[in-house]
């Protein structure tokens, strides 16, 4: 993890306005990707950035910073994410399809929703209205800045999708909109620390279950009759599915129900040709972290996994990209990816 001045982000700034004279196109990638972080942060001085994925040396620790509800905010967290990368090379992978994203104002979601977009898919995400108001305004100003010429333009729709009218509504608003829907990724999420089941009370059960399970049950069943042959569902689950989380107790449950979902859901639609698979990802910087867990745990997180570190949101994306290209991916159902940062998982 390096340190920018603002005199520094101003030098990076006018080297690529001067290349941009040579290359436009290469400027608007770089501006608009790669150093979207860090344009953010020059906002914000003496915090520090990520400009590369870490995998190995350096400090690799976090600030110590806390946020008091959830879901977290994507903007106020140091470093931001980074939900792009100038080594993505896209390649007209999802050309003319169309992409439901939940919770893709921010996280693995804005990640998936920008590679996506770079792809050539038409994108619409959904967000928490009042806690994830900027992140989704942020999310949608740059899906429309790294959208392909023939993608339409992206949408955001506000819903609490732990409840079938909010996700039915979701999907129609998606459907009038585009015509169809060839791509749903069910990523919404929120997680409570606890330190013993007797903590959970009923209300909180439900409420972690309506988010992180119902909702994949609710905007699956409704969003299937807008799709067919050929498109694919991609469902988050998490690497606590396969080895537990003694402080994530009801979280871990819903992930696990999550990989049973997929497994069955892809046995239910292989004959109609859609595909149904899973990504696992381990400790990744989203701001489901500081929204979770103490200062002292946000400080050293992602350090019980092989790389000593945590994930970025650009180093899951890929995975989903992957998943949801026919001609990278047509033979694959049923399955999960795992990018957990060298965590050996039975999957």
């Amino acid at each position: 993890m390096y340190m920018l001045s603002r005199a520094t982000i101003r030098v990076l700034d006018k080297v690529l306005t001067t290349s941009s004279r040579a290359c436009p196109s290469r400027h608007r990638i770089c501006k608009n990707s790669q150093f979207q972080a860090l344009y953010s942060a020059s906002e914000r001085p003496c915090r520090a950035v990520f400009v590369r994925m870490a995998s190995g040396g350096g400090d690799k620790t976090f600030p110590p910073q806390k946020q008091e509800r959830q879901p977290g905010k994507e903007h106020v967290m140091d470093p931001i994410p980074q939900f792009a990368s100038h080594d993505y090379r896209p390649s007209d992978k999802l050309k003319g399809k169309v992409a439901l994203v939940t919770g893709g104002d921010s996280g693995i979601g804005r990640a998936v929703c920008h590679c996506f977009a770079v792809e050539g898919a038409t994108v619409a995400f959904t967000y928490v209205k009042g806690q994830e108001d900027k992140d989704a305004k942020d999310t949608l100003e740059m899906l429309k800045k790294d959208k392909t010429a023939d993608a339409k333009d992206p949408i955001c729709i506000d819903a609490d999708l732990g409840y079938d009218e909010n996700c039915k509504r979701v999907v129609e608003e998606v459907a009038n909109a585009f015509g169809r829907i060839d791509i749903l990724v069910n990523n919404a999420a929120e997680q409570y620390k606890n330190a013993s089941v007797e903590e959970i009370d009923e209300n909180r059960l439900e409420r972690v279950f309506r988010t992180n399970i119902f909702s994949y049950f609710f905007v699956t069943r409704h969003a299937l009759k807008h799709m067919k042959e050929g498109s694919s569902v991609i469902n988050t689950t998490s690497i606590n599915a396969y080895k537990g989380n003694a402080k994530l107790l009801d979280y871990t449950a819903t992930k696990g129900a999550i990989v049973a979902f997929t497994r069955g859901l892809a046995l239910q639609l292989v004959q109609k040709g859609i595909r149904v698979n899973g990504v696992a990802p381990g400790p990744i910087w989203t701001p489901l972290i500081p929204a979770s867990f103490s200062e002292e745990e946000v400080s050293s997180f992602g350090k019980e996994v092989p790389m000593q570190r945590a994930g970025q949101p650009i180093e899951v994306a890929p995975s989903y990209v992957f998943l949801a290209c026919n001609h990278c991916s047509s033979y694959i159902t049923g399955q999960v990816l795992h990018p957990n940062g060298g965590a050996v998982v039975n999957a």
